[in-house]
This record gives C-alpha cells, structure tokens and sequence, in this order.
C-alpha cells in the first residue's frame, strides 16, 4: 500500500512539473521578430490587406529570411532608426513575412530577399517605389535614407491619387 501512495505521488509530482514546464516554455514569437517592437505589425498579408481598407494607409511588406546575412543586417538599422520607425509606426500598416504569401504581385522581378513592397489600398502593387538596385524592391542596410524618401513617396502618393 504504501509503495501505491509513493508511486500516486512522484506521477503527481512528475505531472505538475510537466504542466509548469509547459506554462514557462517558450514565449511566442513576437510579430515584429526584431523589425520594431512599438510598431503594431499584423500576422499575415490578409490581415494587412483587410486594415489597409479600413484605415486607408498603404501597406508595407518586408520580406525576409531569419537566416540571410543581408535581411539581419537590414533588420538592425531598420529598427534602430527612429525616423523609419516613426514613419512606419504612425502612417502605414506593416507585415514583415519569412514565408512568400503566395501573391505573384508581391514578387514583381523574383522572389529575393530582403525586399521591401508597398501597396496602396487600392490593393495595387507600387512598382513606382523602388530601390536603387536591379532588383527593384531591395533594400541594403545603407539605404534607409532612400527607405524613408519612398516612405514619404507612398503616402504623398496616396493622397494625391485616392
């Protein structure tokens, strides 16, 4: 009997271990993954593409991969600049994406990364605001000055052509 009340109480201990291991494990992944924490960033394209209609601020896609040494180096100046942070925080909706969302219009010359695309809340891709490389949604760590202009551009373009 006592062997059965022994054996009752380590399963009871072993479980409540398990149960408190499962509370403290990982956090979830925040929705910024390191682009910008006071940011309010959506989860997926839809998302994004459904406030977009509702608040009328053009979309801002960041495209990326957590392994790539080009999108981690964009990353740390894209949140440590406080102009393109403010910028993106107040007069955009943001989603930055490790998955293709499987919209072709999204990936007008290739699917490379890091890429940078707006869209306007008419759902229209902007090929008029580019990078200033061959591939035209690239962006470098060098290139947040142009980021903001085309920051700007978007939202000087909306107003004029909504």
């Amino acid at each position: 009997m006592l062997r059965w009340v022994s054996f009752a109480l380590l399963v009871g201990i072993c479980a409540s271990a398990g149960e408190e291991k499962k509370k403290t494990g990982n956090p979830p992944v925040s929705l910024s993954r390191g682009w910008g924490n006071t940011i309010n960033w959506v989860k997926t394209y839809e998302d994004g593409l459904s406030k977009m209609e509702k608040s009328q601020k053009p979309l801002m896609v960041i495209h990326h991969r957590e392994d790539c040494p080009h999108s981690q180096a964009l990353k740390k100046v894209f949140a440590a600049d406080k102009t393109v942070q403010k910028m993106a925080r107040e007069g955009f909706i943001m989603l930055n994406v490790v998955e293709e969302t499987g919209d072709p219009n999204l990936a007008l010359d290739g699917y490379y990364v890091p890429r940078i695309v707006f869209v306007d809340p008419r759902k229209a891709v902007r090929n008029d605001i580019i990078g200033q490389y061959e591939q035209m949604f690239a962006y470098g760590p060098e290139d947040m000055g142009i980021l903001a202009d085309n920051m700007r551009k978007a939202k000087v373009l909306l107003k004029t052509e909504l």
